[in-house]
């Protein structure tokens, strides 16, 4: 069994640093020099020792109850919820309930309506009685928040399926969208990948409005168990919102006239891509959510659950199940070990590690070995662009990502292979890649090129989180970096993105980011990038970068940044807890910048050598990683070790050392 990143075989929670932890070393006695390097070593070993045989890291990727409710909720769809698994759950989620009786999507955040419905769904699944005083308080809090009737549509739509609430009440999506051509509005290559993955399967069940007798009601969820849906007044007709509410009434009309055979050839469209997008291992995209609603289409369109692909998607979920020591059972949304990997191996580089460490090596071979040479669904945009990058999790052929490519070519430079003209020719294959992927605005999104339609994240459908994927400071940021290891700072297109970077500054300094909270995490990559791209320190942009950077410095010395900042940036912007792997990001920008012996940094590397567990280790139970920007929120387990030890190791060894691409 493989260690998790706390050490255990299990992921247990985390705790507190205590006394012992943290009254070692430190740095007022030995010097901030002799501490990092300390530090360095212990978190050196600390990663090391958790390695896979194979050459991957992989922490556990935490997220929101919802995940392990919609688990329940599947299971008990398909008639094949079993006690164990059950049991398991509903132990995890009540550990995950908050004194108030609610349940929230990150450490420390407000409580969520949708996440509480789903969770005390799940629980009453498992034989919790509504009287109970923990399912009293949760429904409660329900009620007064406005019942079921002001949960998410996808939370909704969890509930139809058991009758607990009427399709026709229920945003419309019909299976015709499967047909629309590449040019028009709305057709799926408009979502972020991630969003049709999802989207296309739910067509299928919108129009089937399949119903499971319900194991019991959910009257106490209602502010009206009567009048479950009160009317709302729609939006002004000349409102986006009010246009696209008379858009979903009239494809309500369709869905009662649409032709039998038009419909039926359209789910039949609908499975065959569903189908062909089926990973090797079972899965969809590597992530839960298009998994669990494939997994439902395809049953409603008569695939048994003996059918191979049904079997092998299920098995596929069963491994996105992290078992902890208690009994609990936490299900991730994905995995991350190819961005853990890539990480890992830039964190234990620029820590001091020769190049030809035989785990920098295994590493490399490892990440070699993923990457994907065949085309995925972001050919539709470029189809004569050829192959040649790589995805976050262990299966994902169709949809590699640039965010990752970028990074797995920066730690591949990193490693002194015995194989360099392999390297060399998997290098070239990415850049080319990743140079194809650029947008007409010379940035480059996640997954795809110029995915920045309006109309997805209008649609009444679509409340579930971002559904675009528009270009990003930060994944732009990683590409510059990466282009100018390779040689390419003055590359045309190289230049575009750094305009573009620089036109995104905020007004005080910071730049937004896209995958990881928020304006720390975009500032500690677009920083190191320009420099790297030739940008001189002393650049006004990089300046104002730093003063930012000063001043939402905490007291402790560290740096945080809550959630919050995503819809309240004028609050929340850069504040929030010290965590290791923030503070970390915002000591990479600044000893980018030339600011090693400033007194910022030093606090800053005095509190991540405070802070670190005997065993070389960090704590970080807060949320630091981003899927949708506020909606959904993630817990990398990785990135509390990673980070800190890349900043702990340019503060000691300064700047990272590459290796020079062969032939250029």
């Amino acid at each position: 069994m493989t260690a998790t990143t706390d050490g255990s075989t299990g992921a247990l929670p985390p705790r507190a640093p205590s006394a012992s932890d943290t009254d070692h070393d430190t740095p007022q006695a030995a010097g901030v020099q002799d501490a990092a390097a300390r530090a360095v070593r212990r978190s050196t070993d600390f990663l090391l020792s958790r390695q896979d045989d194979q050459g991957w890291w992989k922490g556990d990727l935490e997220t929101n109850v919802t995940m392990d409710a919609e688990d329940l909720l599947l299971r008990q769809f398909l008639g094949i919820r079993d006690e164990k698994t059950t049991r398991a759950a509903a132990l995890f989620i009540r550990g995950e309930q908050r004194p108030d009786g609610t349940w929230a999507t990150f450490y420390g955040g407000p409580p969520d309506l949708s996440a509480t419905v789903e969770a005390y769904v799940a629980l009453r699944l498992a034989g919790d009685e509504p009287d109970a005083p923990h399912m009293a308080r949760a429904s409660a809090w329900v009620r007064e928040r406005g019942g079921i009737a002001a949960a998410r549509v996808f939370t909704r739509i969890w509930l139809a399926l058991f009758g607990w609430w009427k399709w026709d009440d229920l945003p419309e999506m019909p299976p015709e969208i499967i047909w629309f051509p590449k040019w028009m509005p709305l057709n799926i290559y408009d979502f972020g990948c991630w969003a049709r993955q999802t989207i296309v399967p739910l067509t299928v069940v919108s129009a089937k409005r399949p119903v499971r007798p319900a194991p019991f009601p959910l009257d106490e969820l209602h502010t009206d168990p009567g009048r479950p849906n009160p009317p709302r007044p729609r939006d002004p007709l000349g409102s986006w919102e009010g246009a696209f509410q008379r858009i979903d009434r009239l494809l309500h009309g369709y869905h009662k006239v649409a032709l039998k055979r038009l419909r039926k050839a359209a789910m039949n469209s609908a499975a065959r891509w569903i189908v062909e997008r089926q990973e090797n291992d079972g899965c969809w995209g590597g992530i839960q959510p298009p998994a669990v609603y494939s997994l439902i289409a395809l049953h409603l369109l008569g695939y048994d659950l003996q059918h191979p692909v049904m079997r092998a998607g299920l098995e596929s979920l069963d491994r996105f199940a992290v078992w902890r020591e208690d009994g609990a059972r936490m299900i991730e949304a994905c995995q991350s070990p190819v961005w853990d990997t890539c990480l890992a191996t830039i964190a234990l580089s620029d820590a001091g590690l020769p190049a030809d460490h035989p785990q920098l090596v295994r590493a490399a071979d490892w990440m070699l070995g993923e990457e994907i040479v065949r085309p995925g669904d972001w050919a539709v945009k470029r189809p004569q662009l050829l192959p040649g990058g790589w995805a976050f999790e262990f299966h994902n052929d169709n949809y590699p990502d640039i965010d990752d490519t970028a990074e797995v070519v920066l730690a591949l430079r990193r490693v002194a292979h015995p194989d360099p003209e392999r390297v060399e020719k998997a290098v070239r294959r990415g850049v080319r890649w990743t140079v194809g992927m650029q947008s007409r605005n010379g940035a480059w999104g996640a997954f795809d090129v110029d995915n920045t339609s309006p109309f997805p994240n209008r649609l009444p459908f679509c409340d579930f989180g971002e559904v675009i994927d528009p270009p990003s400071a930060d994944v732009t940021a990683h590409v510059v970096e990466m282009l100018a290891v390779e040689g390419l700072s003055h590359d045309p297109r190289t230049r575009r993105a750094i305009e573009w970077l620089l036109a995104e500054q905020e007004s005080n300094g910071a730049w937004f980011g896209r995958w990881g909270v928020n304006y720390v995490y975009g500032t500690g990559s677009v920083v190191p990038a320009l420099v790297t791209a030739g940008l001189p320190a002393s650049h006004p942009a990089i300046r104002r970068a730093v003063a930012w950077l000063e001043t939402v410095q905490n007291d402790d010395g560290g740096w945080g940044e809550d959630l919050r900042s995503y819809p309240d940036p004028a609050e929340w912007g850069g504040k929030g807890a010290s965590t290791a792997s923030q503070t970390a990001w915002a000591l990479l920008a600044l000893l980018a910048a030339g600011e090693r012996d400033a007194k910022s940094t030093e606090r800053g590397v005095e509190w991540l050598a405070r802070t670190q567990r005997e065993d070389g280790s960090w704590d970080e139970p807060y949320f630091t990683g981003t899927g949708f920007p506020w909606d959904f929120s993630i817990n990398y387990h990785l990135y509390r070790q990673v980070f800190p030890l890349t900043a702990l190791g340019r503060y000691v060894h300064g700047e990272p050392t590459v290796l020079k691409p062969q032939g250029r």
